[in-house]
């Protein structure tokens, strides 16, 4: 137990640095960015900034290769290029998820940017990176506010058309968790999911994308992300108690009919959209029961 623990305090620290050395050379090239208003140098810039970010996970594996702590087995990686757009979706276990899939795509497919809490700005260091590497903050809006507050109503499809329109000038990942939170138990009976591993899936997010990135993305790349941990944590890989993680990727076309509906104002177009992510959802879930009773997870 004492020599996991210290494992841990050794590879946390290690990636504590490791940010420590990264964001403030992000931020630098972010204020040269900044300074010259040139649509060329800014792409260029843009470029830059994402060979320093893959840098800096890089580094982040060379951490979790000399401390052994996150082993993965990955099935479906033929035929992906870091030359092309992808609409990326994944299931959402633990805040682990997020470095499995940057080690598990990073040179392979663009650079993943994540839609992220409007809150999460804060985060210190972090904070500024994501801003830096322009991931699209987003504010969520309850029904309630909705109803006292209407003019609110479109502000996220108008940030959503906003960072599309900056990753359709350079090959990216648009990543989303479409569960919209991390799987619990408690979550999972309160929401009272369909599914026996997942969260209802929530369409609205990849709607908006496939609506302003419709043109532009070549992939749907779906990911399913099975730990034969039931309650896998940060704390855990790091002490190199995780077990290996198995990915698999599954990459198929962008449906056309995706990109061309209103998914806010067409009740038609949105209900066949739900269907259609359901039907993905559970051809996941699925494949996590099989995964399970193969003894492949728990």
């Amino acid at each position: 137990m004492r020599g996991s623990v210290l494992k841990g305090i050794v590879t946390l620290g290690l990636m504590v640095l490791n940010i420590v050395f990264w964001v403030p050379v992000l931020m630098v090239a972010a204020l040269l960015k900044l300074v010259i208003p040139s649509a060329g140098w800014r792409r260029w810039m843009s470029r830059l900034m994402t060979r320093l970010a893959e840098a800096w996970i890089d580094c982040n594996g060379a951490i979790f290769r000399l401390m052994g702590v996150l082993q993965t087995q990955v099935h479906g990686l033929e035929g992906l290029s870091p030359d092309q757009w992808y609409l990326v979706v994944s299931n959402h276990r633990s805040w682990v998820d997020i470095l499995v899939l940057q080690q598990t795509l990073t040179h392979r497919v663009p650079f993943l940017k994540f839609f992220l809490k409007q809150q999460l700005i804060w985060v210190p260091f972090l904070g500024l990176a994501w801003w830096a590497l322009d991931f699209p903050f987003m504010r969520r809006y309850s029904a309630e506010y909705l109803a006292q507050h209407p003019e609110a109503r479109g502000r996220d499809l108008a940030a959503t058309r906003k960072a599309c329109a900056k990753f359709a000038a350079i090959p990216t990942s648009v990543m989303n968790f479409v569960e919209g939170t991390r799987y619990t138990a408690a979550k999972h009976a309160r929401s009272q999911s369909p599914y026996r591993h997942l969260l209802p899936p929530r369409a609205g997010g990849i709607a908006f994308v496939l609506s302003a990135m419709g043109g532009v993305l070549h992939s749907l790349l779906d990911v399913t992300i099975a730990y034969r941990d039931p309650a896998p944590t940060l704390w855990d890989m790091c002490c190199g108690r995780l077990q290996p993680v198995t990915i698999e990727l599954s990459a198929r076309p962008i449906e056309p009919w995706t990109t061309v509906g209103d998914y806010s104002q067409d009740e038609l177009f949105r209900r066949r959209f739900q269907q259609w992510l359901a039907a993905l959802w559970s051809a996941k879930d699925a494949r996590l029961e099989q995964l399970l009773a193969a003894g492949d997870v728990r």
